[in-house]
């Protein structure tokens, strides 16, 4: 835990993510990734140098068999507020509208129900559990699929609602992440999305698996190569930073193709 808290806070310092006073809530979905930054950053808090005050916001997509109890105990036992949004979003998008390919729309429909819910309880920032593996596969999945080369960044400010995205995991990997959530045992929720494991963010994790049979090194010059051209926002890691997310890449399992956030 001291090693994986130690690279948060890299990522945290490098990006200038936390600013003291900062409000943040952590962005919890219930799975393994959010989780983890959950009780990261519940212990970070206890020594970093800027005071900031945490919190974390679920939203309940509507779908039946979701039990988010074990997280709201998660959150009391942390001594972290916890909100739970009460959305209709799946029904509307699987039964009303039917969607085909759900998920662009449903993550739209997430994004503004998790900043109308931090506007309302007064945070500033919002904590998203993406890793170092979900970088990789964003930058390949927008090259494949729409001929762009660009990534979500560390740290965006969204103007209309005046909240700032951070992504304090990305030296983290999967691997770490998942390692984590077992030692720890996390209360991870059960996801029965309809379209859980069959999208185009599963296909690409697949892809960058099998290809990592030949390209051992893959994902991790994916990563440089967002960091050294810099795409916009990310030209902040010094190469040693990298290098130490590599070994522990090559510590932990490569190729995993699971993911609950």
């Amino acid at each position: 835990m001291q090693r994986m808290m130690g690279l948060v806070r890299r990522c945290i310092d490098d990006y200038r993510m936390i600013a003291p006073g900062d409000r943040i809530a952590v962005g919890v979905s219930g799975g393994k990734d959010s989780l983890t930054l959950l009780v990261l950053l519940s212990a970070l808090r206890e020594y970093y140098p800027a005071p900031f005050t945490l919190g974390a916001i679920t939203i309940d997509m509507g779908m039946d068999g979701m039990d988010f109890s074990p997280v709201q105990a998660l959150c009391d036992r942390l001594g972290v507020a916890f909100h739970c949004e009460k959305t209709q979003i799946a029904p509307i998008i699987f039964e009303h509208r039917k969607e085909k390919n759900p998920c662009s729309m449903c993550a739209k429909m997430r994004r503004g129900a998790l900043s109308r819910a931090m506007n309302d309880l007064g945070y500033n920032k919002v904590a998203l559990g993406h890793h170092y593996d979900d970088a990789a596969e964003t930058f390949l999945m927008n090259l494949l699929y729409e001929g762009r080369i660009s990534c979500f960044q560390p740290v965006t400010y969204l103007s209309r609602t005046d909240v700032t995205q951070i992504r304090p995991l990305l030296y983290l990997t999967e691997g770490m992440v998942r390692s984590f959530a077992q030692e720890q045992k996390l209360p991870v929720v059960h996801n029965p999305c309809p379209a859980d494991k069959h999208t185009k963010r599963q296909e690409v994790k697949e892809l960058i698996a099998s290809l990592s049979k030949t390209y051992p090194d893959l994902k991790n010059r994916i990563f440089g190569a967002m960091q050294r051209l810099p795409l916009p926002q990310w030209g902040i890691t010094p190469h040693e930073r990298l290098k130490e997310v590599v070994q522990h890449q090559n510590h932990h399992e490569p190729g995993q193709t699971e993911k609950t956030d």
